[in-house]
């Protein structure tokens, strides 16, 4: 496996691989690898030559300082986790390769970033973004492959691509789960003992919320559920729970017509914040 910390290196080995004929998948990460992350590193090893997976935490998504400052760097177990799953290339450049100076380009996703999470987190799909996309120009893949657990980034870096043009292929890969429900997430590592008890009830909540909906509940409805559900488990402070439509993530009154239903969920736990979602 070949580990790249900067870009120039990085475009000069990846240009003699595809002048080889040989196709490019790509995983972009913020590193604290696991499980759902390598079950991307293998999706790809399925369907293209070279794989290649970025570890960068990327500072201009986040819009809360301390949460950068507490995101998990664990780059020698990232990089042994990658070797193993037959990963080929690794990308983890510095913050000052990435940005020599601070980009002052701004994007403007609509409707898409005013909700969920770009509400509660001004500026975080701008930055999401300008990363994904100087990736992109750096990696330069036919496929990229990203989890669906972060749905509505999946929706903004769609848009990006077809604005834009791009010349390659979005992979939505479905969320992977712990035994017990909670979706697979590198913020999991900051729950204590007592809060990963509780952190299922997450995904329990959108369980129960999907049947309401199901059974004919309106989103109002369902909200409100969520809100008294809560209630007995006061060590969570719930930010949103919100009914959209998968591609466009509009809200919606009622559950919509299969497979375009999401039930989207933030919140916090012991002071991390989970996100998750479930579409039906």
């Amino acid at each position: 496996m070949q580990i790249f910390n900067t870009i120039a290196e990085t475009q000069n080995y990846l240009k003699a691989q595809q002048k080889a004929g040989k196709t490019i998948g790509f995983v972009p990460t913020m590193g604290a690898l696991h499980t759902g992350h390598i079950s991307l590193i293998e999706s790809s090893k399925k369907e293209n030559a070279i794989t290649v997976c970025s570890i960068f935490v990327n500072p201009t998504q986040f819009n809360n300082p301390e949460d950068l400052k507490k995101y998990p760097r664990t780059l020698e177990t990232d990089c042994e986790m990658l070797a193993k799953a037959g990963c080929d290339v690794v990308f983890a450049p510095s913050a000052e390769e990435m940005y020599p100076s601070l980009p002052k380009l701004k994007f403007d996703f609509g409707t898409l970033e005013t909700v969920m999470e770009g509400k509660f987190r001004p500026g975080h799909f701008n930055g999401v973004g300008i990363v994904v996309s100087k990736l992109f120009n750096i990696v330069k893949p036919e496929k990229a492959y990203f989890g669906l657990k972060d749905l509505q980034q999946v929706a903004v870096i769609r848009q990006m691509v077809n604005d834009l043009s791009f010349d390659l292929e979005i992979i939505p890969c479905p969320t992977l789960r712990e035994a017990d429900g909670l979706a697979m997430s590198s913020r999991n590592t900051r729950l204590s003992a007592e809060t990963r008890a509780l952190a299922p009830h997450i995904y329990q909540l959108l369980t129960l919320a999907k049947e309401q909906l199901q059974s004919g509940a309106s989103a109002a409805e369902t909200q409100a559920f969520a809100t008294d559900y809560f209630r007995n488990y006061p060590a969570f402070e719930l930010e949103y729970l919100e009914i959209a439509n998968f591609d466009t993530l509009e809200p919606v009154t009622q559950a919509d017509t299969a497979g375009k239903t999401a039930i989207c969920i933030a919140a916090f736990l012991g002071g991390v914040r989970l996100i998750d979602n479930i579409v039906f």
